[in-house]
């Protein structure tokens, strides 16, 4: 039985009032769903805010569901529209922060984050922040979640050429951006 037909058993489950089900679809993707946040947001606490989001629009909204694609489309779909939706609240509540600053002409410089994991995987976090989130959403779902351009085009409900032209855009800023960092 494939991946697919196993997550649609455990809906229908879920749906007919099995909530064990739930728990283990859940168990399954979340995985996925964290690292998709994590490399669209960039950190862990970011990311986990955006994982509870997207399991409680799941346990709300799986009823919508229409078994017509695979359902780790249509979660790549939810969790890329709420990193989306973060990261615009984020650059709001920044803007907003430095406009206080300003206001206030306080001396304050900005905090150190604190980043996990490999030398190599910070550098690549901190250019993939660097990258407009379309051409980030493209890039990671591209390289990171191994999609062909189909199933992220159905993801995102952008057209096949779009994807491209921002994938190459992407990689093109990213070769930038490294060589900005390796001149350093």
């Amino acid at each position: 039985m494939s991946d697919n037909q196993n997550d649609f058993e455990l809906i229908k489950r879920f749906l007919n009032g099995e909530e064990s089900a739930f728990n283990i679809l859940i168990k399954r993707h979340q995985e996925k769903i964290y690292m998709l946040a994590r490399r669209m947001l960039g950190n862990h606490l970011d990311a986990d805010e955006v994982v509870q989001e997207v399991l409680i629009v799941l346990y709300k909204k799986l009823n919508t569901f229409k078994f017509e694609s695979s359902f780790a489309t249509w979660l790549y779909r939810i969790t890329m529209t709420r990193s989306l939706n973060f990261i615009k609240k984020r650059n709001l509540k920044n803007t907003f922060s430095i406009f206080e600053l300003r206001k206030n002409k306080s001396n304050v410089s900005d905090p150190m984050e604190l980043v996990e994991g490999k030398e190599q995987f910070d550098i690549v976090e901190k250019l993939l922040a660097k990258l407009p989130p379309k051409q980030r959403e493209i890039f990671i779902l591209k390289n990171f979640e191994e999609l062909k351009y189909e199933e992220i085009s159905e993801i995102t409900g952008k057209s096949v050429g779009t994807l491209k032209a921002n994938y190459f855009h992407s990689i093109n800023k990213l070769k930038e951006l490294l060589v900005k960092y390796e001149k350093r």
